[in-house]
């Protein structure tokens, strides 16, 4: 089983985008057995809140299913138990780095680390702008999955 976990700032925008995303993408290729996927925060601040309204709405459009997340904060035990921490930007991973220590078994990358275009997903709870911040985690999750292809299943 392939254990993904992907991290934000608050784990209310972008990282559930990501993990319901995701678990959409991998049930549509008949891969769910294969995959354990979830998402988190490198701050506590949002902890225990649901996902901000902009990212349900958004999956809500783009008929994605969700269920009913609680932003969560990463720790130390994350990266035993997951073999992709993914973070959404620069800073993110930097982050994630201080929280897990050293990342002596290289699980840990950016989204966008994936493309041939690496580069920071924008925060929409900054920038408003979901749509983009939805088309950049999709680019990110394809190119992703063609990694995983490719070298893992």
């Amino acid at each position: 089983m392939i254990k993904v976990l992907f991290v934000c700032l608050g784990n209310i925008c972008r990282s559930p985008m990501a993990e319901y995303m995701f678990k959409d993408m991998v049930k549509k290729e008949g891969l769910e057995k294969d995959f354990f996927i979830d998402s988190a925060g490198t701050s506590a601040e949002e902890t225990g809140n649901s996902m901000h309204y902009g990212t349900r709405r958004k999956l809500d459009q783009m008929n994605i299913p969700y269920g009913n997340h609680l932003a969560r904060k990463i720790t130390k035990q994350d990266y035993k138990d997951f073999d992709y921490i993914i973070g959404m930007e620069e800073r993110n991973v930097i982050n994630i780095k201080r929280i897990v220590g050293e990342d002596t078994q290289n699980k840990i990358y950016g989204l966008l680390d994936f493309t041939s275009n690496p580069r920071d997903i924008a925060d929409p709870w900054y920038t408003g702008n979901f749509d983009k911040t939805y088309d950049d985690i999709a680019q990110g999750l394809e190119d992703f999955m063609k990694y995983l292809k490719k070298n893992v299943i």
